[in-house]
């Protein structure tokens, strides 16, 4: 039996949606949802679906299974509460929403159980961070003394300029760390254990000419287990580099960059390729989405929620928001 699924929101991101459709067993699209006449047009002929200017009535004449939401931040939440509520299962793009009280709404949504959701922290699949998970996890590194990683990246004026929500709080809830460096962010938290205190602060060095938001981000998170990371993020990079990641134990160094380097103190090396893609979306989407929505729908009869729920992707949402309550006192925009 086929599970019918729709895409809701035709920008950008949403071909690597359309791609691990195409190659999934078992799935069929049926509709398309766009507030965008002419990206609606061009989704309808490429697909040869219906399409609908919103997700409403999309629900109401198809009822697909499942709904992959692929919308502006602002939009995230509000649109996978409803499918919820109607009982259609949701994968939805990060960030989980752009404001903390829109993320409790979508996490208090999916606790109601009518329907399954997923958040698209996709480079938790990715072979060199499931290896460093299953590495700590083990305890056969001993204790885990400290972190740090980095996103050195670039981005034009053009960029927003495209898509003007990604350069203004109410849009976008932030710049570079709710749209660029969230997905460091979450691996920083799910390799070390949850954060308990940050001190960070976060600055518009480059585009302020164009945005409202951030460019440039850094914070020190003390985690649970006691061990500390430092984080650093910029959009006035030359060009994206390969994001870092390392993380420092008792008998080894887990070192990430492309592929994942591990060092033990005995001399030893072991190098863990990571996998790569023939995806048409953007390099810096990282390989796995097609990986994270196979498992999804593999998953859609199980009665657990899926692993990367809403209540795991707030996770990062409150570290980031964290960072603009020190950066912007003044501003409740910011953190609303």
């Amino acid at each position: 039996m086929s599970t019918t699924a729709a895409v809701i929101g035709c920008g950008d991101v949403s071909s690597v949606h359309f791609e691990a459709l195409a190659k999934l067993d078992g799935a069929t699209l049926v509709a398309v949802c766009d507030a965008d006449p002419q990206r609606l047009a061009a989704a309808m002929d490429a697909y040869g679906v219906p399409g609908f200017a919103d997700h409403l009535s999309l629900i109401d004449a198809v009822g697909p299974d499942v709904v992959h939401i692929c919308t502006p931040h602002d939009q995230h939440a509000s649109v996978a509460a409803d499918c919820l509520e109607r009982g259609v299962n949701v994968i939805v793009e990060k960030p989980l929403a752009h404001t903390l009280a829109e993320g409790a709404r979508l996490v208090k949504a999916a606790s109601a159980g009518r329907a399954k959701i997923a958040v698209c922290f996709q480079n938790r699949y990715n072979a060199t961070s499931q290896a460093m998970h299953a590495l700590l996890s083990s305890g056969e590194l001993g204790a885990v003394e400290g972190a740090s990683a980095t996103v050195l990246w670039q981005r034009s004026a053009e960029y927003y300029q495209n898509r003007p929500w990604r350069g203004t709080w109410a849009g976008g809830g932030g710049g570079l760390m709710m749209n660029q460096a969230i997905h460091t962010v979450d691996l920083l938290q799910w390799l070390m254990g949850d954060v308990v205190a940050v001190s960070g602060s976060a600055s518009t060095r480059f585009l302020g000419g164009t945005i409202e938001v951030e460019d440039t981000a850094e914070f020190v998170a003390e985690h649970a287990g006691g061990a500390r990371s430092a984080f650093y993020a910029t959009l006035a990079n030359a060009y994206n580099a390969p994001v870092t990641l390392d993380v420092v134990t008792e008998k080894a160094v887990l070192s990430l960059r492309g592929d994942l380097t591990v060092t033990y103190v005995d001399g030893r090396v072991d190098v863990v390729p990571e996998r790569r893609s023939d995806s048409g979306g953007r390099s810096y989407w990282g390989v796995s989405h097609e990986l994270l929505i196979k498992d999804f729908y593999s998953r859609l009869e199980d009665a657990d929620p899926f692993w990367i729920s809403p209540a795991e992707a707030e996770k990062s949402l409150v570290i980031i928001k964290d960072v603009y309550r020190q950066s912007y006192p003044e501003s409740a925009a910011t953190v609303s």
